[in-house]
This record gives C-alpha cells, structure tokens and sequence, in this order.
C-alpha cells in the first residue's frame, strides 16, 4: 500500500508536467498535483522508491521494470534526445557585423582585424546591456539566427538544460568566431554576465589550415579570463571538435590523417598547460575518406591523453542502420566503443610520443601526398569538368538524401562542393579517389629520398605505431573496392577525349602505385590477405554490385541527352542507391 500510494502521487505529479510540456498522458491521474520542476526531482522520488526496496530486500522488484526507467531518465529526461545547434562561422560573423554596426554607428565590425574584434567582443561579455534594440530593423538572417538562440533557451526552460547542451561553430578559423557566439547566447539569456553559460561552445576545425592553427586558437582563447570562466561554469571541460570531411577535401586522405593527429597532439599540450580538461568530437564520416572505418581501431590509435576517458564521435546515417538497427548489433558496437575508450584511456602512456623518426618520416610523406593531391584535384586545368562528366554528381542532387544542397555556393568549385557529395560521387565510379590518392606517389618519391631506409623503415613503422597501421588498414579496404574497368567505362562520359585520358590516365597510374606501395609495406601478396572475413564479403558482393555500375553508366548515357526522361533519372537514382548499399561505407 505505500508503494501505490507512492506511484500515484508520482504519476499525478509527472502528468502535469506532461500537461505544463503539451504532451497527453496515457490515463488520468487519481488526484491532482503540482507538476515537477525539473527532472532531477522526479529521479529523487524514483530513487527513494529504489533505496526502500532494497531496504526490505526485495530487490528482485528493484531490479525490474523500475531499474529499467531510471535507467531511461538517465538517458532520456524529459527531453528525450539532446540536440547540437551547429551554424557555419561566416554566418555568427555576418550576423555580428550587422548588430556591432547598429550598436555602435561610425565602427565596421567587418573592417576590424581579429585582435579588435577580439576586444570589442570580450568588452560585451563583460557588458550586462543586451547588444540588440527592438527599434532597429535586422536583416532576415539576423533576425532567424537570433530566433534559433532564443528558441534553444525556450526548450531549456521547458525541457531541461540536456535538451541542448552544445552550440558547434563550424569552419572555425579564429578566436572571435567563439566569441561571436557567447554574445549570441549572452543576447539569449543563455550567459549570464557572471559568465555562467548553459549551452558548451564547441569550435570545429575543418580544413587543413584550420587544424595546424586550432592548438594556437584554443591557446590564445582559454586565456581570455571571459571565456575562461564560461569553461569553468561548464565543469572546467571544453569540448573541440575536428572535421575528416573538409580536410580531406582539402588536402588529400594522408595529409587529413596527419594533420588531426598532430592537432590532437597540439591540443593536449595546450589543455594541459591550462588546466582545462580535453573532449575531442570526432566528426567522423561513413566513408574512409570521411574518416571511417573499424571505430576501435580508430580510438586506439589516437595518441596518447587524447581520449582521457571521453570521446564523442559521429555517426552517419548509413552507418547507423548497419550497427544499431539490430538490438544485439548495436549492443556488441557498443561494447566495443566502450572497450576502445577504456583501452585508450588506461592502458596508453600519455607522455611516452611515437618514435622521432616516425614522426619525421610522416611529416614527409604527409608534404609528398598533399602536394600530389594538390596537384590533380586543385592545380590540373579541366579536372573540375572531368569530376562533373565522369561522376553521378548531378544526379546524386535529386536524391533525397541530406539536407543541404551538393555545393556550399552556386558554382562547380572543388572548393564549394560538400564533402559528402564529393566521397559519394567517387565511390558510385569506383574509384574511392579520396580514400588514396597522392599515398602512391608518396611512398615512391620517399624511398628515392631516403635509399638507406626503404620500404624497410615504412614496414617497421607500420608494425609498431598503430596511427600508421590504421591509416594503410583503412587504404586497404578502400582499394579492395575500387575498380579500375570499371571506372574506365565513366571516364568515358568525358565529351573531350585529350582531357580524359589526361586526367584518367594520372588516376591509373596513382591507383596503381598505391597499390603497389601498400603491399610493399604491409608485407602482403594481394588487397585484404590480413582480412579474409572481410575480402570474403566484398567478392561476394562483386557480382551482384558490378552489373549496376554498367547499368549506370548507360542510364547516364541516355539521362544526360538534350531530351532526359524522368523514368531513366529514377532508373539512375535505383542504381545509386544500389551501389551505395552493396559497397556499404561509401558517403
């Protein structure tokens, strides 16, 4: 009897705060009763019920259905799942120009360099008067981006702080793109001019400029007393994420590998010299050239205190579908994220780095790569006409899959394009393009350099530094499904017959030699020898997965004539979804 009398008091009490958020409860409550104020208070009465239970020794009830519930308002409160806000720096930047203009007549936000900027943004955290007015009248931009900040305070004092923990500044590339947001969430009244913040401010560096100049941003950032005290108001942990997509499209699969990896070396050195504990965001992708492939191999190989017992990481549609649709799947993927953190975290010595030489030898092959990457995707003339003739990239835009629009900007630049599109489009052709090329002619031009170490240097270094084993691992299993015939047939899409063999031409004699490379370092005889499970599926796979790329290829044909025909288009997007399905990681 006194546990109903409990659980009715608890149910009346959580059915008017269902009515206080909108929500109708199941059944009605025996009696009326003040609605919970937060969810803390309603764990504390499903605690008490916990802690009598095992009183009396009957925790067999403890353990049931109740466990199962607290368990659920650990993970779920009454928000049911946290949401990131996440906005591109050039828009907060835009957004600022146009309020720091109207506040303050006669100075030009945009015409400040960074140090002013810096200044006048720190002087308003300080200030405790807002920076809007509702007499001035605000751009459209202006006014949604202040409408999304207000809004995410309108759900924390409606559904709990967990509603919306984070605010990601994306293409970061300074100090005062953080800044520009803690104002933006000061104008919200989401921090307070004690310097108390409800939401992390959490920077991403995107490009390969971006990531060698994050460890000197944070650097200068965390020693702004303002912004220090947000970090202290949110237990002393700044979370930075980092971007596989962007840097891979900028600088080529083993420059975005070496690059993150000294970034995190950078960050932990700076963390470290501040006091301020380190949360790294891996914005990991499905693909390879995104930043996929086997997740615990990827925790392991961070260097040494970048896991430090937390780690987030992305996960991509697709790939959500393969571990965590089924319940036993998701729970084994789970496992072994967790088994990764534990192993990174307590079995690696922080302070002990990788062999110098190893160290050296990556910075090179890193500038070798990056130079050969640079030269075919940015430095060739016509190769951006080639990409659009030989891919499904057109096509890959009427798909309903992502919410944006396949560029940033109404061009055909390689530097406007999203990442996703680009991954994508390489491996619908199968070549996987971002997922090797440069590493090739890197390891070549590196064995001519330095004949007294060879490739048997580059084979000791993949046997004993993990970094370097996971990066040729996930090149292997990239290449494994790569096709070269294949491929052949959409390069033939190319109208110009000297830019085709150009261009294809150079990718022929890359795939070749990283291939080539790859073998020699890794000690083996053919693609995937280390991994027979895996090669198993992927010939398995084959096919079934190569007669859709030949049925592509002619629906783009026809597609692309001065009189396309609804039917093929959709014919096309069967083949795209096909393809993606059989090759699995591929966007």
């Amino acid at each position: 009897e006194p546990y109903r009398l409990a659980v009715s008091g608890i149910y009346a009490r959580l059915a008017a705060t269902a009515t206080r958020l909108e929500i109708d409860s199941v059944r009605a409550p025996v009696g009326e009763a003040e609605p919970y104020d937060s969810v803390h208070a309603f764990k504390a009465d499903l605690d008490a019920i916990h802690h009598s239970l095992v009183s009396t020794n009957a925790v067999v009830i403890a353990r049931g259905r109740l466990r199962r519930l607290r368990r659920a308002i650990d993970c779920f409160g009454f928000h049911l799942a946290s949401l990131d806000m996440r906005q591109n720096s050039a828009v907060h930047e835009r957004t600022m120009t146009e309020l720091i203009d109207a506040a303050h007549p006669g100075k030009s936000y945009a015409a400040m360099t960074e140090d002013q900027r810096v200044a006048l943004l720190t002087a308003e955290l300080r200030s405790a008067r807002p920076l809007t007015s509702l007499f001035v009248k605000y751009s459209d931009e202006t006014v949604g981006e202040l409408a999304v900040f207000r809004q995410a305070a309108v759900a924390h004092a409606t559904y709990g702080a967990r509603s919306i923990p984070q605010c990601i500044i994306s293409m970061t590339k300074g100090v005062s793109d953080l800044l520009e947001a803690a104002v933006l969430l000061k104008e919200a009244g989401l921090l307070g001019p004690t310097g108390r913040s409800a939401i992390n401010i959490v920077p991403l560096f995107e490009t390969i400029e971006d990531l060698q100049a994050c460890a000197k941003i944070m650097d200068r950032l965390l020693g702004i007393p303002e912004y220090r005290r947000l970090v202290d108001s949110r237990g002393g942990v700044q979370e930075v994420m980092l971007g596989y997509s962007d840097s891979n499209k900028d600088g080529g699969f083993v420059t975005s590998g070496w690059e993150l990896y000294k970034a995190e070396i950078g960050l932990i050195e700076v963390f470290e010299h501040h006091g301020v504990r380190l949360r790294l965001f891996h914005g990991r992708g499905g693909s390879v050239g995104r930043g996929g492939g086997p997740s615990y191999d990827a925790i392991v190989a961070q260097p040494g205190g970048a896991v430090n017992g937390q780690i987030r990481i992305t996960e991509q549609g697709e790939i959500i579908t393969s571990k965590y649709s089924n319940r036993e799947v998701g729970r084994n993927n789970l496992e072994i994220l967790a088994a990764a953190t534990l192993e990174a975290s307590l079995l690696q010595p922080k302070r002990v780095a990788p062999n110098a030489d190893y160290l050296e030898a990556m910075e090179q092959l890193s500038a070798l790569a990056f130079k050969a990457y640079r030269g075919l995707v940015y430095e060739t003339e016509g190769f951006v006409e080639y990409f659009w003739a030989s891919t499904v990239i057109n096509e890959i835009a009427t798909l309903n899959i992502g919410s944006r629009p396949a560029s940033r900007k109404k061009t055909k630049a390689i530097e406007d394009l999203r990442a996703i599109p680009w991954v994508f489009s390489w491996a619908q052709c199968r070549l996987m393009l971002p997922g090797w090329y440069g590493f090739g002619s890197a390891v070549e031009a590196w064995v001519v350099q330095h004949p007294d170490k060879g490739v048997a240097f580059l084979r000791a270094m993949y046997q004993e530094w993990p970094f370097f084993r996971t990066l040729l691992s996930n090149m292997d299993m990239v290449l494994s499904k790569s096709a070269l015939g294949i491929a052949s047939r959409y390069a033939e899409l190319v109208q110009d017959e000297e830019l085709r063999e150009k261009i294809f031409g150079r990718i022929r004699t890359e795939w070749h030699a990283s291939i080539d490379s790859l073998l020699a370092i890794m000690g083996h005889d053919r693609l995937l020898q280390g991994n027979p499970l895996l090669e198993r599926s992927i010939r398995h796979r084959f096919p079934y997965l190569d007669p859709l790329n030949h049925v592509q290829v002619q629906l783009l044909r026809e597609h692309r004539t001065h009189d396309p025909d609804e039917q093929v288009l959709r014919g096309i997007q069967l083949t795209i979804n096909g393809i993606s399905a059989g090759l699995r990681n591929s966007g």
